[in-house]
């Protein structure tokens, strides 16, 4: 069982994280609440806990990372999210990204296709108090049982926008997707959906993400 204690000190690196995050750009004040209250320690191997607050990413098995605050901050505040909101996450991965989310007031459904990190992280999921819905299966198909939704985030470098999840946003919802470069990397879109069903598009700089990949599997 995972160590989910959570103290003073770990407390004081994220008021710095968040003071850093602060510096770094991120304006929005619920999103650093979050941050400041969603223990990251917590979802790293015991060996990274001296620098789960530093702004960098670390492994998490499965060939999957988790990403650096200043990426999960970033991603939130495009988001956009608002209390009660219905939260589409693709890629749950170490589940730090969802439980900021839900630490925001969101209802999240999060997928994940590793199937050996979905048990990894829904066991540290059920030791903390953030309450959201996981599901192993395949992002690109996304849940259209508990569709629509009022924002999609994706965690993984997206080869295309999936036309699925397009279908399953609300009208004036937002998606939030690192879509594949010509770089070698990706560039952060905001996608804005439209009454008729079109949806508008804004870029926000290149990142580095794993991939997204369909289907599910195992290590």
């Amino acid at each position: 069982m995972r160590n989910t204690e959570d103290n003073y000190r770990h407390k004081g690196m994220r008021q710095q994280l968040v003071n850093q995050l602060r510096k770094e750009g991120i304006t929005n004040e619920t999103v650093l609440a979050a941050i400041k209250e969603v223990p990251r320690h917590v979802f790293l191997d015991s060996s990274f806990v001296e620098f789960a607050y530093s702004d960098q990413a670390f492994p998490i098995g499965s060939g999957q990372t988790i990403s650096q605050p200043s990426t999960v901050a970033f991603q939130t505040e495009l988001l956009a999210v608002g209390k009660g909101m219905k939260v589409l996450e693709i890629g749950t991965g170490s589940g730090y990204q969802a439980c900021v989310l839900a630490a925001m007031g969101a209802r999240v459904f999060s997928i994940e296709r590793q199937r050996n990190l979905f048990f990894r992280t829904k066991e540290i999921l059920e030791q903390l108090p953030f309450r959201l819905k996981l599901f192993l299966g395949d992002g690109f198909e996304g849940l259209p049982t508990y569709a629509p939704f009022d924002r999609i985030i994706i965690t993984a470098g997206a080869p295309c926008i999936p036309p699925k999840l397009i279908e399953q946003l609300k009208p004036n919802g937002i998606m939030v997707i690192p879509m594949d470069n010509t770089e070698g990397g990706q560039t952060m879109l905001r996608i804005t959906k439209q009454p008729d069903g079109s949806f508008a598009q804004e870029e926000f700089g290149n990142f580095k993400f794993v991939p997204m990949l369909s289907g599910t599997a195992s290590d």
